[in-house]
């Protein structure tokens, strides 16, 4: 499946900088008193959501000191509170809400306003994403609870992780308790859609669609509708007109719910004079007796 493949390869594009093990630990007592600005003297130029992680309960952070005389790695769970036990900085770190390179600068400056280390070096990066966390249902191999690696993921990502069933064709995003527009799926951008922690993400299959013709055609009814579909295809799909040179009315639901008709020449369309229009869901064709 095309989608299945799209997927597949843009995924691969951004999983290959994320980091997964298991570990745990837990610790927590009144937290040390420390701010980024007072760390790093300066604010720090706005990132892209898709680009940073802001730690939070759950988290697993793997904090080293490369210059100290054991570099060996030590796993830390961020805990109620969002803090997590640091003896060696002298107690509990808050370093909920804020991104690895934060705490490091944090740690940095407790490690040496102690003077632990003059000139400390730190180290600190998420070995388990257990903070963020979507939900995904409907139409995928394996629905449930999927973590984020960013405080905001391509939707691709998410999929690709989820497999897509072959009915697969629509997704509805669920955001603070508000469900938005449905998405084809076919179309790249909705692969592109971010989604953040908390989100319901919905696969369904795509609704049976109908178009209307009748007049001078072979076959007039009630047609399944097709996304791309235009009006010589629709007249094809009727066994074709029943006259040479027919006028042909589209009509559609405009503002207001009030029906809006225009109306096209068959030969203007057949010689390029005039371009083929393509036909919405819900259409109702009449040509011309």
């Amino acid at each position: 499946m095309k989608t299945l493949t799209t997927i597949a390869i843009f995924a691969a594009l951004l999983l290959f900088t994320f980091v997964s093990a298991t570990a745990q630990e837990t610790a927590g007592v009144v937290p040390i008193k420390a701010s980024v600005s007072e760390s790093t003297g300066a604010s720090a130029p706005a990132r892209s959501s898709t680009d940073i992680y802001r730690v939070g309960v759950g988290d697993i952070l793997d904090i080293r000191l490369p210059n100290s005389a054991s570099n060996r790695s030590t796993l830390f769970t961020v805990v109620d509170g969002g803090v997590i036990d640091l003896p060696i900085a002298g107690g509990t770190v808050s370093v909920a809400g804020l991104t690895p390179e934060e705490i490091q600068k944090i740690i940095a400056a407790e490690l040496k306003r102690r003077a632990v280390e003059e000139k400390a070096q730190v180290s600190v990066s998420v070995r388990q994403y257990l903070s963020h966390s979507v939900t995904v249902t409907g139409l995928v191999i394996h629905p449930g609870t999927r973590f984020l690696r960013r405080e905001m993921v391509p939707l691709y990502v998410v999929l690709a992780e989820s497999q897509l069933q072959n009915d697969g064709e629509r997704v509805v995003i669920r955001r603070d308790g508000t469900p938005g527009e449905p998405h084809d799926l076919s179309n790249p951008d909705t692969l592109n859609l971010t989604v953040q922690s908390g989100d319901i993400i919905t696969v369904s299959s795509r609704p049976q669609e109908f178009y209307y013709i009748g007049g001078r055609v072979n076959y007039p009814g009630q047609k399944q509708f097709q996304p791309g579909i235009t009006l010589l295809q629709a007249i094809l799909a009727a066994g074709g007109t029943t006259r040479q040179e027919s006028k042909v009315e589209i009509s559609r639901e405009g503002a207001g719910g009030k029906l809006v008709t225009n109306i096209y020449n068959l030969k203007q369309i057949k010689s390029g004079a005039v371009q083929d229009p393509k036909l919405q869901s819900g259409d109702r064709i009449e040509v011309a007796r």
